[in-house]
C-alpha cells in the first residue's frame, strides 16, 4: 500500500509515471494502473486485493510429466544423490534441469498443491520401542518438563 500512495503522491506532485516507475522499481505499465485506479475508484481502489502471483511457466504436459516423475520414481532414479525423498528443493532442480525454469521453493510448494500432492516431513519410529516408557513419558514426563521450562499447558 506504501508504493501505491507514494506513486500517487508522486503523480499529484506532476511527477509522471515514467519518472515513477524507476523510483518504485516497478513498470509504467503497474504506475500507470496504480494512477488509473485511484482517478476512477478514489483511494479505496489503491487496496490490495489478492494477487495472482505470476503466471505458470510450464504447460500442462510438462506439469504433467513432473507430475508422473515426482509419483513413479525417486530422485536418485533421474540423476539426484538424494536416494528416497522428493524436496521442494531437488523439484526445483529438476524443473531447472529438465524445462529451464527457475521457481523458488514457495512457488513448486504451490504447484505441487495444485497437482494435488501434498509435502510432509518423513517421520520415524523405533521399532523396538518400549510402549510403557513411550506412555510414561508422554504423559509424565515430558509434561514435568514443560512445567520445569516455564512453558505449562
Amino acid at each position: 500500500m506504501f508504493e501505491r500512495y507514494q506513486a500517487l503522491y508522486l503523480h499529484l506532485q506532476g511527477t509522471p509515471a515514467e519518472a515513477i516507475a524507476p523510483v518504485l522499481d516497478r513498470s509504467v505499465k503497474t504506475v500507470k494502473g496504480y494512477i488509473r485506479a485511484y482517478e476512477t475508484g478514489g483511494l479505496s481502489a489503491l487496496k490490495m486485493n489478492h494477487s495472482p502471483g505470476a503466471p505458470v511457466r510450464l504447460t500442462k504436459e510438462q506439469q504433467e510429466k513432473l507430475k508422473q516423475t515426482i509419483v513413479n520414481s525417486v530422485p536418485h532414479e533421474v540423476g539426484f544423490t538424494a536416494r528416497h525423498n522428493w524436496t521442494l528443493e531437488i523439484i526445483a532442480a529438476f524443473i531447472k534441469r529438465e524445462f529451464g525454469y527457475t521457481y523458488s521453493l514457495r512457488g513448486v510448494s504451490k504447484m505441487m498443491h495444485r497437482q494435488g500432492l501434498s509435502y510432509t516431513k518423513p517421520t520415524y519410529t523405533l521399532a523396538a520401542a518400549d510402549e510403557e516408557k513411550q506412555r510414561q513419558f508422554s504423559e509424565v514426563t515430558f509434561p514435568e518438563l514443560k512445567k520445569i521450562d516455564g512453558r505449562g499447558d
